[in-house]
């Protein structure tokens, strides 16, 4: 089992910035990726961004530019720093890992852009 709890979110004004963090504990021995998703209400779930734990990052056409994913594989905690934010980036941000075969999800962090 793994268990991510993520922290930072909150609300900003358009323009602004936030610094998510995602921390992993349990089993994580298995972990190699570690990604954001976000889901905006009456939408689906989307990709944000991913890492693996040698460093290679892959980003949603969306965020491309704004957008930075990175680890610090010694404290098992992955963040999202988000810079010019915009409205249509509000939504519920979920941090994810998969490890043997198994997805696992954080419990979500707002993230409110007002315009």
């Amino acid at each position: 089992q793994v268990q991510l709890v993520e922290s930072g979110g909150g609300l900003v004004q358009a323009g602004g910035s936030l610094r998510l963090s995602c921390q992993a504990s349990g089993s994580i021995f298995g972990i190699n990726i570690m990604g954001w998703y976000r889901q905006a209400p009456g939408d689906q779930r989307e990709l944000v961004a991913t890492i693996t734990r040698a460093g290679t990052t892959n980003y949603a056409d969306s965020v491309q530019g704004r957008v930075t994913i990175s680890r610090d594989n010694a404290k098992n905690t992955a963040y999202l720093q988000m810079n010019s934010l915009k409205p249509e980036d509000t939504a519920i941000y979920y941090c994810w890992t998969t490890a043997v075969g198994r997805n696992y999800w954080g419990q979500g962090t707002q993230v409110t852009v007002s315009s």
